[in-house]
């Protein structure tokens, strides 16, 4: 069997439906790519047929193992999703702790450094970028980090009860 019979034929597309359960071209065409770059490791004493299979079932076992991964990266828990899903309704107790949390949160960045204070409401309040605070307070980018860094550890002091 040659080349043309391989490809003309369904040789590649068994062999990735019979791996995958499915036919996907975008593997065939990986797997075509593959043949003609390595067309010359090739050794002419080996059968082409099974090194052009040998390749197909390969190319189809990373689409799996990499598919799988997405899967089951994606997937959450029945308990962790619930977690995840968020309360519509607003009740006046919620909102009044809401309320309280914000307070308490605003009362704790006016007590920061000025420094700090700047850079905090700059980045979390009005959600500039690193380079815009640094352009607009005449420093490097690194110097916004570290006060970032500090402003924000010395927040998470302030308000552990919150967290």
């Amino acid at each position: 069997m040659d080349i043309k019979e391989i490809i003309n034929g369904n040789y590649v597309k068994n062999i990735i439906k019979r791996i995958t359960n499915e036919y996907n071209e975008d593997l065939e065409q990986e797997v075509y790519l593959k043949v003609w770059k390595n067309s010359d490791k090739y050794k002419e004493q080996g059968n082409f047929k099974a090194w052009v299979g040998m390749i197909s079932a390969n190319v189809s076992k990373d689409y799996l193992k990499s598919s799988r991964k997405k899967i089951s990266d994606m997937t959450v828990a029945d308990e962790d999703a619930l977690l995840f899903v968020a309360d519509k309704k607003a009740t006046p107790e919620l909102n009044i702790l809401q309320k309280e949390r914000q307070k308490k949160i605003a009362d704790a960045i006016s007590k920061l450094k000025p420094k700090f204070k700047e850079i905090i409401i700059l980045y979390e309040i009005e959600n500039y970028s690193y380079e815009e605070i640094s352009k607009k307070l005449k420093c490097p980018i690194g110097t916004v980090k570290s006060r970032l860094y500090n402003a924000k550890k010395e927040l998470a002091q302030m308000l552990c009860e919150l967290l």
